[in-house]
């Protein structure tokens, strides 16, 4: 739709309201509903939206030490402007108007907390450097017949899953509760986040879903996008949706991997493909491949974010521990997929489903072109079998406060994403590190209460 036509839309839509929102830190989207005559009259122009979106957490306490906003800026409005090419309408909504916005700063400038505006700018560099990126993410995530309220009554333990045990890829399964399963599929394509796959994985409740790759920034929207829309979609159905990396000890984890290709200037011809080569990859696929599995332990809070993110990555559970890749090989930290021009793309599976997208995708990205900008050589022997066995080039950082040590001494990481954004984003995970250690777990109690 036309800019004229969007605007005329809004103007017209009986709700006289619209949706409005912006992806926080955690990707977690921060918004309101404004009426329609006021977005009109901010349409063309910047708005304004309170900064402590980028100086609390997940959970809407507020950081001790944060440079960017706190107690000592007394928590302002930042200039903000509504992105219209976002336009989307909201079909479980009677297709209320819907729009995303972005930070700016004081100049009205990109602002560096602000995670959209970081994929823009990794975006850019691909531009500058000739090449149009197609990505798209593909996540796993648990279902249970539970509310907001029920599960809190039940301290998150017992919770009913949508589907009993394990059953992946069945036809059958997807058939109970069939308008849940419908309405993702139906509702998420309608609401602008075409989904190319929907199946059950192994565990019980468990959903992965496939997004559709595109170019640009609308593939860490739709990415992001999809998060919100299948909890709203599942609490219309009675169902409570969650991201987390991993719920249990003893099911496998929640993936949001991250598919990547680079076409040329023209986006006619995918540069990761060589039809001379054995494995049909290109020496740009190389570099980019080199540049990931070189950048991973340094830049992996971008891809696990959380506490939780680490008790994935753990050996057989489906999810990498190891610095590997392989040609279409699950059990490696970066699988590629070389089936032929049209297709060949590389898969980042390290990232979990808790990640937000707008930074897994300028991670993966940004360290592949790092990679190609550097001339890196794919030195690393590909992994044929088992990678949680091949040690040969090291392993994943075990903890948030590993990782976000490494990220925070890394000279490339600051080069590829700026020292603005490097020095908030590593404030915020060591925040989430000293929060887990003030808590006293399940686990404690079980090990320690009686026989201690």
């Amino acid at each position: 739709m036309t800019t004229k036509a969007i605007l005329e839309f809004v103007r017209n839509h009986p709700s006289g309201k619209v949706k409005i929102a912006y992806a926080d830190i955690d990707g977690i989207l921060r918004g309101k509903y404004v009426s329609a005559e006021k977005f009109l009259s901010i349409a063309d122009g910047t708005t304004s939206f309170c900064d402590v979106v980028f100086g609390w957490d997940s959970n809407d306490t507020v950081y001790d030490k944060a440079d960017y906003t706190g107690w000592h800026t007394g928590y302002p409005d930042a200039k903000t402007r509504i992105d219209l090419t976002t336009f989307r309408k909201i079909p479980w909504e009677n297709d209320v108007p819907f729009f995303l916005g972005e930070f700016l700063d004081e100049r009205g400038k990109p602002s560096h907390v602000c995670p959209r505006q970081l994929l823009k700018k990794i975006l850019k560099q691909a531009d500058d450097a000739g090449f149009r990126p197609v990505l798209s993410q593909e996540f796993e995530w648990f279902n249970f017949k539970e509310t907001p309220e029920s599960s809190r009554d039940k301290g998150y333990r017992n919770l009913e899953p949508l589907t009993p045990g394990n059953f992946g890829y069945s036809v059958l399964r997807s058939s109970l509760r069939n308008e849940f399963f419908t309405e993702l599929f139906d509702g998420l394509t309608k609401f602008g986040v075409p989904i190319e796959g929907l199946h059950t994985e192994t565990g019980p409740g468990v959903l992965e879903a496939a997004i559709k790759y595109t170019e640009g920034i609308e593939s860490g929207d739709r990415a992001t996008l999809f998060k919100t829309a299948v909890k709203e979609i599942a609490y219309r159905h009675g169902i409570m949706a969650t991201f987390m990396a991993k719920i249990s000890a003893q099911l496998p984890g929640c993936g949001g991997h991250v598919h990547q290709s680079l076409l040329d200037g023209k986006g006619k011809r995918n540069v990761f493909h060589d039809d001379k080569d054995k494995h049909g990859m290109s020496g740009l696929m190389k570099s980019y491949l080199a540049g990931q599995l070189q950048l991973l332990p340094q830049i992996l809070p971008m891809f696990a974010p959380t506490i939780n993110s680490y008790k994935r990555l753990v050996e057989g559970a489906w999810a990498p521990t190891t610095l590997t890749w392989g040609v279409d090989n699950r059990t490696v930290a970066v699988r590629a997929i070389t089936g032929g021009s049209s297709s060949c793309r590389l898969e980042t599976r390290v990232i979990g489903a808790d990640a937000n997208p707008y930074l897994a995708m300028a991670g993966a990205l940004g360290a592949g072109l790092y990679g190609i900008r550097k001339n890196l050589k794919l030195r690393q022997p590909m992994t044929d079998g088992n990678g949680y066995e091949d040690l040969s080039n090291g392993t994943l950082p075990r903890t948030l406060e590993e990782a976000t040590h490494l990220m925070d001494k890394s000279t490339a990481a600051r080069e590829i994403f700026g020292e603005d954004f490097v020095n908030h984003f590593v404030q915020t995970r060591n925040w989430e590190w000293r929060q887990h250690l003030k808590a006293v777990t399940d686990w404690e109690f079980q090990r320690y209460f009686e026989i201690i």
